[in-house]
């Protein structure tokens, strides 16, 4: 759109189904590149990804003529038949219902930059769980604690 300026950085957090740890080190990567080019294939642009085996985070510039539940829905069902066309995991692979969306300015875009890439290292202190909730409390976003994550049967 012409005359049209914005500035719209989303961190999206999701998690296989019942958090299963199959994401693994051995093709995170490649798994990386396949959601890089559906962001890319929406014009909008990847400013960092990464993945642990039972979640995986993804910091955006956003343009605005797509809205955040469709782009997720595209990222979702696009790289779950992708898993699931090379079977990467052990049975059918899916992710959980539902995400996190966090917004930053641009000042704080590079220490969320930097936050993603050092996954590893900061979840050698703390489990995804735990994670999550303090990224919902600190963007002060009320949740229920039944609806974060659906635990196996």
């Amino acid at each position: 759109m012409a005359n049209t300026y914005t500035q719209i950085h989303y961190q999206f957090v999701f998690a296989p189904k019942y958090r299963r740890g199959c994401l693994l080190p051995h093709w995170k990567d490649e798994l990386h590149k396949f959601i890089t080019g559906i962001v890319q294939h929406y014009e909008h642009k990847m400013l960092q990804i990464n993945s642990m085996p039972d979640h995986i985070h993804i910091l955006i510039g956003m343009r605005p003529h797509q809205a955040v539940s469709e782009l997720i829905r595209s990222i979702k069902t696009e790289s779950a038949k992708w898993i699931n066309d090379r079977r990467f995991c052990p049975g059918k692979f899916a992710w959980q219902e539902g995400y996190g969306a966090f917004t930053y300015s641009k000042s704080h875009v590079p220490n969320v930059i930097r936050y993603i890439a050092r996954q590893e290292e900061h979840h050698r202190k703390i489990v995804f769980r735990e994670e999550y909730r303090n990224l919902l409390v600190k963007a002060g976003i009320e949740y229920d604690e039944k609806y974060i994550f659906v635990d196996p049967v």
